[in-house]
């Protein structure tokens, strides 16, 4: 990328060799639902949901 195609000023003051690898893994490695994912979403999901009850009553 080139200082012209970074649009923002902060990436465009960045040198070459950091925005270089800005992108090693494949965008399928970067959104691969993991077990620790569904395992925090489920527990902020109760969480939310007891305190909501706690709330009701």
């Amino acid at each position: 990328m080139t200082d012209e195609q970074a649009r923002h000023p902060f990436r465009a003051m960045l040198p070459a060799h950091v925005r270089s690898h800005e992108y090693e893994a494949p965008a399928e490695v970067l959104w691969k639902l993991t077990r620790d994912d569904v395992r925090g979403f489920a527990t902020v999901y109760f969480a939310t949901f007891a305190a909501v009850l706690v709330f009701i009553a």
